[in-house]
């Protein structure tokens, strides 16, 4: 069974078993796509990408349907580390380099905005989604603390940024109580959430704005042509003037452009036990999220009751692996030795969309078709405001939008066909300088 469909750890129109379904209210299931069906917008895929762009299209009293092949929230949007986090997915230098300086402004402008929209839907909502502030990135290597250091100076002399502060060994030790890291930042201006009960907060927002939320409607072509026409697996059909494919690493071969430039891979999480109040302040001292310098990355934060919710490793082939808390405890002991007996009570994974250059990928497939993905791990934030950029294009405010299409999207060697056996040797090679 192929990504587009189900992993082999996916049920069909439920919620996987993680902490984040256990703690969170799912809202009453939303109606299967049936018959002839007429909108203005027709968005495929109901994550933070697809939600965000229905809710901003409906307040501008747009007609919306939004379709996804499961549940609101099923995919990445409701499965990931929960990190709110400043900047684009590439760092801003060298994205200065590749689009110019004035657009490398408006990009680093966009982020602050993408953190700031979030937040502001949370508060302005009264959403049950306490956030947290504060993500530290940890340097694994003595070699890159000078690295992390330069370029918090870059931000703050170049984009005026006051929000990030340095840390040596000592710094961070008191603030991640590990000794497998050297220095690092530490960036107020992000925060941590609780990303499915945010998901699910932006689906009741659309749905009393006014949006048609269909789930187990999976898409299975979209034809561009004006309006569209887009058919579901189920026989509906929806004519729309607009079209948003929202699906990121879910999205499969239904457009070969995206195929071609978006990825899905597998990434996973662990939820341990609830920690006493000692042990969770020994652990990360001040309720920050944490992200680290490898290439297959690890990066975790505490839970609202004080577990401690670690992900790391990934997978490029078509299922999770049969023991996936196994899989994750291996680096989370590497960090925290202190947790080796501790019990871990919830273990999934998830499937996100990466690109080459790991930036995300916008473009105006046809007149009426736009697509907006490849977060690449930095969704939470990009893909809220990618889902409002999309809206704004739609209503004849391309600008914005435009300038996050404008960032080159490199295909990946070998096209749709070859990209997977060449990206896992790539992931081969980067996860065994991880470990030398």
């Amino acid at each position: 069974m192929s990504l587009d469909l189900l992993t082999a750890n996916d049920t069909q129109g439920t919620y996987p078993a993680s902490y984040y379904a256990a703690t969170a209210d799912p809202l009453p299931p939303f109606p299967k796509a049936a018959g002839t069906l007429t909108c203005d917008v027709c968005v495929v895929g109901g994550g933070f990408t697809g939600l965000s762009a229905a809710y901003h299209l409906a307040r501008r009293g747009y007609d919306v349907i939004v379709l996804d092949a499961q549940r609101v929230g099923f995919g990445a949007s409701g499965r990931n580390g929960g990190q709110v986090g400043t900047g684009q997915r590439m760092d801003m230098d060298a994205l200065a380099k590749l689009v110019g300086a004035g657009p490398a402004q408006i990009l680093w402008d966009l982020s602050l905005e993408s953190v700031q929209l979030v937040r502001d839907l949370i508060t302005e909502n009264a959403m049950d989604v306490p956030c947290h502030a504060g993500i530290i990135e940890a340097a694994h290597k003595p070699g890159l603390v000078a690295d992390y250091h330069a370029y918090a100076d870059h931000l703050t002399e170049t984009y005026h940024y006051d929000q990030i502060s340095k840390l040596d060994r000592d710094a961070m030790r008191a603030h991640v109580g590990s000794p497998a890291y050297h220095g690092g930042t530490r960036d107020m201006g992000g925060f941590h959430i609780h990303p499915l009960r945010y998901a699910l907060g932006l689906a009741h927002l659309a749905q009393t704005f006014g949006v048609r939320i269909f789930e187990n409607s999976k898409v299975t072509s979209v034809e561009h042509k004006t309006p569209a026409t887009v058919k579901t697996e189920a026989g509906a059909t929806v004519t729309a003037g607009h079209v948003i494919l929202a699906g990121n690493g879910y999205l499969g071969g239904l457009d070969g452009s995206v195929a071609k430039r978006v990825m899905p891979i597998n990434n996973f999480i662990a939820a341990t036990a609830p920690l006493d109040d000692a042990t969770a302040k020994g652990l990360i001292r001040d309720n920050h999220a944490v992200a680290d310098s490898k290439f297959v990355i690890n990066y975790f934060r505490l839970s609202d009751d004080n577990r401690m919710l670690f992900g790391g490793g990934e997978s490029y082939g078509y299922r999770f692996p049969n023991d996936i808390a196994a899989v994750v405890r291996k680096p989370m002991t590497a960090i925290f030795p202190q947790l080796k007996n501790v019990q871990i009570d919830y273990a999934w994974g998830g499937t996100l969309g990466i690109t080459l250059n790991r930036m995300p990928h916008f473009a105006r497939l046809s007149g009426n078709v736009l697509s907006a993905g490849g977060y690449s791990g930095h969704g939470v934030a990009m893909a809220t405001l990618g889902g409002k950029l999309a809206a704004e294009a739609i209503a004849g405010q391309a600008e914005r939008f435009d300038v996050m299409a404008n960032v080159p999207t490199p295909t990946f060697p070998g096209g749709a066909a070859l990209r997977w056996p060449l990206l896992v040797a790539g992931m081969i090679w980067y996860g065994l300088r991880d470990r030398l």
